[in-house]
């Protein structure tokens, strides 16, 4: 399996996630597509950091940077701005109407369009206005869709099968904003990390910006450490700042033979619940996010028959649903164990059968190759057609 794994031990910026993805491709071609946008410069030039070397991305609009262009500041990407900027604002619409415009696939103009709406619902957010309210300082706006549309362009051409992303450094102290002086992370990126694994303290300044959390957020399919794989390429992103530590996004390209993920395994002993109510609290706890909710039987204390409720999820999903097991079942404790899942990769697809149209689940890995058709679908049909579902699978 093609994995892209992307290390983020100095944060995270669109420009610094461009520069990574663009050493993992042979030629110049994306970085040509972006100069043709109207008013658009983007240069590569290579950099040292900290004896390292990697690829720095500079985009200027009609001659103009944006100030810090790799430690963005909140107000970049917030409604209002400081005075000195005598620049139109763009809406969200304006964006859709800049990015459908592209001379760009479907695929990288619905992937851009979902950062940038991830990132209004953000800003929306945090000054309590709906997404059509929100409108981007124009300098930052293009500024931004060049890196979002620029690291759209560079997956499409890597197209890796799936992205793991290391836990995120943010950093710490405080940012200036328009409005003041706002914490790190600042409200936005720390809207778009919620449920994402995060640490800062360690660097002061701001290292994770709205851009790359969004692009984070939209293209990462799990967070966490580096599994096991065989590195074919590696890419460094390198921020404009000088720290004690490398300023720099890595991206890691390679093969992984077979899928394998960590999850967590949460159980409580249930001895004084209904099983209408243990039902209910298993759709409640499948609504939170869990990737698996099962029930036991077990003998307890004082001879009571009791249920061992077992749920599976993800850390990113560990605790809400641990707040939802005590909220919906009547257990004092649950306990934890953080196991291994080797999983066969799965894919499913639609077929036009003898008798109708039927989802099929595909699964492979570990030498096996097995496929089966959605019940749901076949229910469906057996009822619209009059027949059994065991005479619509022979």
């Amino acid at each position: 399996m093609k994995l892209l794994y992307l290390e983020c031990k100095m944060g995270c910026a669109g420009d610094m996630l461009m520069g990574a993805l663009s050493e993992l491709v042979p030629d110049d071609e994306v970085m040509s597509l972006l100069n043709t946008l109207p008013g658009v410069q983007l240069t590569r030039q290579t950099v040292t950091r900290c004896g390292i070397n990697g690829t720095h991305i500079t985009v200027t609009v009609h001659g103009e940077e944006e100030e810090s262009h790799d430690v963005h500041h909140h107000e970049h990407h917030c409604e209002h701005h400081h005075a000195h900027h005598e620049h139109h604002h763009t809406s969200m619409a304006d964006v859709t109407d800049i990015i459908n415009s592209l001379p760009v696939s479907e695929t990288v103009k619905s992937d851009a369009l979902a950062v940038y709406r991830l990132l209004a619902e953000a800003e929306g957010h945090v000054h309590g206005r709906p997404v059509e309210q929100i409108h981007f300082h124009e300098v930052g706006t293009m500024d931004a869709v060049v890196d979002i549309v620029g690291v759209c362009l560079l997956l499409a051409r890597i197209k890796p099968e799936r992205i793991i992303v290391s836990p995120v450094h943010v950093g710490s102290g405080q940012v200036h904003c328009a409005h003041g002086i706002l914490p790190v992370p600042a409200p936005a990126t720390a809207y778009l990390l919620r449920d994402v694994p995060i640490y800062g303290g360690e660097v002061e300044g701001e290292l994770c910006t709205p851009t790359g959390a969004a692009l984070l957020r939209h293209f990462a399919d799990s967070f966490g450490n580096m599994p096991v794989m065989q590195t074919t390429a590696i890419g460094y992103g390198m921020g404009k700042k000088e720290f004690a530590a490398a300023n720099c996004v890595r991206a890691f390209l390679g093969e992984t033979a077979e899928q394998v993920e960590e999850v967590i395994e949460l159980k409580c002993n249930l001895d004084d619940m209904t099983g209408e109510q243990i039902g209910y609290a298993c759709d409640r706890l499948f609504a939170a996010g869990a990737l698996d909710v099962f029930t036991t039987p077990v003998g307890m204390k004082k001879n009571r028959p009791g249920v061992l409720l077992t749920v599976l999820c993800s850390h990113e999903t560990h605790d809400a649903l641990v707040r939802e097991m005590f909220r919906h079942t009547t257990t004092l404790g649950v306990r934890e164990t953080v196991c291994q899942r080797h999983v066969l990769q799965r894919r499913e697809t639609e077929r036009q059968t003898t008798c109708g149209n039927v989802r099929f689940k595909m699964a492979e890995g570990y030498g096996v190759n097995r496929e089966k058709p959605e019940f749901d679908d076949l229910a469906r049909l057996a009822e619209e057609q009059g027949r059994s579902v065991l005479d619509l699978l022979c």
